[in-house]
């Protein structure tokens, strides 16, 4: 049975809905403009066709291209291959204008250039090597297009400096400064080494074999011009700001 209550409401519903005509057709009318304007709004937003990407090919030359670095637009950067970071290119030379001393510079390099032997932090590949005349490098790498006997200069260094006096570069100092030429000695290669993988569950054992190879180098001189080699090659003193 129904209360008294469920069946007022159920007789009542129809006639207020036939008393208020008005209601069900703005509501209708309200609905028909939604629709409408959801339609112009989806109609005015479609993206445009996807055009057709473009595959760009890697490089596959080790010829150096110049290139500008983003950060500061005016210093060039060499490129050798497209997939090495930026902070690990080859500096550009700057043998556009003669090399710039400062005077004080000048007036202690002698001491410098006197007091031997002399050592420097050479950077090949963003790796320093401490080295002094005579010492021999193996390098991590085997280094292509060399052959025994080939003289290799080091042209990028951060420091250069004796017993008492050290030139220090920010963050490399001019290579027009110093000399260090290392003479290729062969390859060497390390023993034979053998890993055996094997997985859980499975009899099967597999081994991998590897045999690295280095260069050997052997530093034959590190030499730091005097100041009648830089004057005769054009060096410009500046004038330091008095305080």
């Amino acid at each position: 049975m129904f209360s008294r209550s469920a069946l007022a409401r159920a007789f009542a519903l129809p006639l207020e809905h036939a008393a208020r005509p008005s209601l069900t057709s703005t509501t209708t009318t309200f609905r028909a403009c939604l629709h409408q304007s959801t339609a112009t709004t989806t109609s005015t937003t479609n993206p445009p066709p996807a055009e057709p990407l473009s595959a760009i090919p890697r490089a596959q030359s080790s010829a150096p291209i110049l290139q500008q670095t983003h950060n500061t637009p005016t210093t060039p950067v060499l490129v050798t291959r497209a997939d090495v970071p930026e902070n690990k290119q080859p500096i550009a030379p700057t043998f556009t204008t003669p090399l710039k001393v400062s005077q004080s510079l000048l007036s202690t390099l002698p001491y410098l250039t006197a007091q031997k032997p002399h050592y420097i932090t050479a950077h090949l590949h963003d790796r320093p090597y401490l080295l002094t005349e005579g010492d021999d490098l193996r390098l991590p790498f085997l280094m292509p297009n060399v052959a025994p006997g080939d003289i290799l200069r080091f042209n990028r260094a951060s420091l250069l400096g004796s017993r008492e006096f050290t030139l220090k570069g920010a963050p490399y100092l001019d290579e027009r400064l110093f000399e260090c030429r290392v003479r290729v000695l062969g390859v060497d290669s390390e023993p034979l080494r053998v890993k055996e993988k094997t997985k859980r569950r499975r009899r099967h054992v597999q081994k991998v074999t590897s045999k690295h190879r280095y260069t050997l180098l052997r530093v034959m001189e590190v030499k730091v011009k005097s100041v009648e080699e830089l004057q005769r090659e054009g060096v410009v003193v500046e004038e330091e700001e008095k305080a």
